[in-house]
């Protein structure tokens, strides 16, 4: 199998690049050694005066390293070998005599783009797919092909390490600006240009005195210094690899290269041992996997839905009319039960494409058609051509089942998928008076719906196959990454968030400060505290939504007298700026409202022994881990993977702890158990271990 072609022409080497093995082109020991033998001929040859890289691969030049290869070594000592490899193949193409471009089109990221620096040149397409970046990170690693170290040699430091620490990817022109690239082009102009820039000579930058003084000692540490605080601030201290990238830029730039590099080939072994990055790295083997996943176990089609139809112009409707607009290119028909309603969905969708555009992520004509894509109105007019309808209304299970009753009148040759989005109401509820069941799915979007990146897609027990997988085709479209599960009260993310919810709740109740509580979840790696999170969903939709679990599982989910008072007190949260935390002018959130606890009857807010007692945070959390067993042991969940994935998308669960299955495989389940089994003792039956957790306990068996 031959990855690499060469091919001469006035004394120019074009190296196309296309590994027919694999979707898109990556970096391993083998591609390297053909490449290394393909380099060796380049050497040999005395009358070229000029080499191109390219790839034939579309929308991709080289999407970084094979991931899977890390998970092949064992060892600080073979993680170390296999950089310096890297570091010597790019250096011996640096060093070659003649001079070097590297034409860039679609994916240049991670070693796609460490490779590309040790060309003399950088030009890249103008296409959409062109995008360049070190998303490393993003794995609890550093760049380790020379990245640490090339890249804040040849741009200004503050973007060199804001690259490196958010792994965030740049369009062509984009980088073109940030001094990545030197030039941007058409791709079909990109060999010509090549050819162009080689007849020039070798590459002659000038670095400005800017860039230079903000490499220089004093001034180095300072800019080093303050990404740091930023980074621990956005962190708190639970990624290592952003500090570790720091350390090892701050120490390269002091010295040469090649000790640079040293550094860096020490620094992303010293990361790729850690637990942190192997949580990471399972991670994006999930997230890959899932990718790929049709939501089903049978062969089937899915139907191709071309316009869509959305019930409710509130935030949850035009933000689901946005992501399928703008990025489905789907045409899509707002209803809303008065025009207001139906002007504020169109408003608010068009606001989220005005911001493109300003920010030159649109051209005009992409535009323009985005925004005509979404039209409304307050009938029923255009549902008949839909080939799916979704509703986003209130949690109402008589409202909803009126809304399908309504669609499955109306006169039309297509069999409309209805796709409710409801967050708890099971979808054979919904279901329960349709003439075609089969046809209901629910698709539970997550707030707000143009940020948040999951989609739970849930399966009635009548739903068809085909409705299942069309649904998750189209949240893919829509950008989403989609988890499918069965239904049953409050699916899983639902589920497994009312108990940690109100556990926090109870804590209060007991006298725990507000803060505290909150606090003990961020610092656990939450992206925001449990009652900060209430009020920003609203505490009387919590409410509800916990009324509905306990219907269902009793004194597991039981009610709280607590949230009843708050309720009384016409607390609903940042809504109506009355909640958990005082939303006046002077604090707007950011400090608690100390009249709740009068109204939650809490006499002495601030026991510290309860904090010493049960660990705010292991007692808030197992909770959460607990449901989730239940809901892989009941079939809910179809599988361990879909429970991280659907944790860490829609709730904020730390991703570099893996998810709540990859976490408990790592505490033990006997470990868990027996922490859940003596909070049973003191607290009751919500804290009864699963059935399957306590059979995991008994044989020693993992999740994974």
């Amino acid at each position: 199998m031959t990855v690499f072609t060469v091919e001469k022409s006035n004394k120019v080497a074009i190296i196309t690049m296309n590994d027919p093995a694999q979707p898109q082109n990556v970096l391993n020991k083998e591609i390297q050694t053909e490449f290394e033998q393909v380099i060796g001929e380049i050497e040999n040859s005395s009358d070229l005066i000029g080499m191109i890289f390219r790839s034939s691969k579309p929308k991709c030049f080289v999407a970084g390293a094979d991931i899977s290869m890390l998970q092949t070594i064992d060892t600080k000592q073979q993680s170390i070998e296999s950089s310096k490899l890297l570091h010597a193949f790019i250096q011996r193409i640096a060093d070659l005599k003649l001079t070097t471009v590297a034409a860039i089109d679609g994916a240049c990221l991670g070693g796609g783009l460490e490779l590309s620096l040790g060309f003399d040149y950088r030009i890249a397409s103008d296409a959409k797919a062109t995008k360049i970046g070190v998303p490393e990170v993003q794995l609890g690693l550093l760049p380790g092909g020379g990245g640490t170290q090339r890249l804040p040699r040849l741009i200004d430091l503050p973007t060199a390490l804001d690259l490196m620490l958010t792994g965030k990817q740049l369009n062509a022109q984009r980088a073109l600006k940030a001094g990545l690239i030197d030039k941007v082009v058409p791709a079909g102009a990109l060999v010509s240009i090549a050819n162009k820039l080689i007849l020039r000579g070798k590459s002659k930058r000038k670095t400005s005195l800017k860039s230079k003084l903000l490499k220089f000692g004093p001034i180095r540490k300072k800019v080093i210094a303050q990404a740091r605080k930023q980074t621990l601030k956005q962190t708190k201290g639970k990624y290592p690899a952003p500090l570790k990238i720091l350390e090892v830029v701050d120490k390269g730039l002091a010295t040469d290269l090649n000790s640079g590099l040293h550094f860096e080939a020490e620094g992303f072994a010293d990361l790729l041992m850690t637990a942190e990055s192997k949580a990471l790295v399972n991670l994006f083997f999930a997230v890959t996997d899932i990718k790929k996943d049709s939501g089903v176990d049978t062969e089937v089609s899915t139907k191709a839905m071309d316009k869509v139809g959305i019930l409710g112009g509130g935030l949850m409707g035009a933000g689901i009319a946005y992501v399928t607009a703008d990025r489905a290119k789907k045409n899509v028909r707002i209803k809303d039960v008065n025009i207001e309603g139906v002007a504020k969905g169109i408003r608010y969708s068009g606001k989220l494409i005005d911001k493109k555009l300003a920010r030159r992520r649109l051209k005009q004509h992409e535009y323009l058609a985005s925004v005509s894509r979404i039209t409304g109105g307050t009938t029923y007019d255009g549902f008949n051509n839909c080939d799916v309808v979704i509703e986003a209304v209130f949690e109402s299970v008589e409202l909803k089942q009126k809304m399908v009753a309504d669609i499955e009148s109306l006169e039309t040759s297509k069999d409309i998928i209805f796709a409710t989005n409801t967050s708890a109401i099971p979808i054979d509820e919904v279901a329960a008076t349709a003439i075609y069941p089969e046809r209901v799915i629910g698709m539970h979007y997550f707030s707000p719906v143009e940020k948040m990146p999951l989609l739970e897609v849930v399966k009635g027990t009548k739903t068809a196959d085909w409705v299942t997988a069309s649904a998750v085709e189209l949240g893919k479209q829509q950008g989403k990454t989609v988890i499918v599960v069965n239904d049953g009260p409050g699916f899983y993310t639902t589920r497994v968030l009312v108990p940690y919810s109100m556990e926090a709740v109870r804590l209060v109740l007991e006298g725990v400060a507000i803060e505290e509580v909150d606090s003990a979840l961020e610092a656990f790696g939450m992206p925001v505290g449990p009652l900060k999170l209430m009020d920003e969903v609203g505490i009387d939709v919590g409410a509800h939504i916990v009324e509905t679990l306990n219907t269902a599982f009793g004194d597991r989910i039981p009610l709280i007298e607590g949230v009843e008072r708050v309720l009384a007190d016409d607390r609903k949260g940042k809504k109506n700026k009355r909640g958990f935390y005082d939303y006046s002018d002077e604090s707007k959130g950011k400090k608690v409202d100390s009249s709740i606890y009068q109204s939650m009857g809490v006499q002495h807010p601030g026991r510290a022994e309860i904090s010493h007692k049960d660990g705010i945070a292991q007692r808030v959390i197992l909770t959460m881990l607990n449901e989730a067993a239940y809901c892989l042991e009941e079939g809910v969940l179809r599988r361990a993977r879909d429970g991280d994935i659907g944790a860490i998308f829609g709730l904020g669960f730390p991703p570099f702890l893996g998810g709540p299955f990859r976490y408990m495989d790592s505490l033990g389940a006997d470990s868990v158990v027996t922490k859940l089994q003596s909070l049973s003792e003191e607290h009751g039956e919500r804290f009864r271990p699963a059935p399957s957790l306590i059979e995991m306990a008994k044989k020693g068996t993992k999740f994974y």
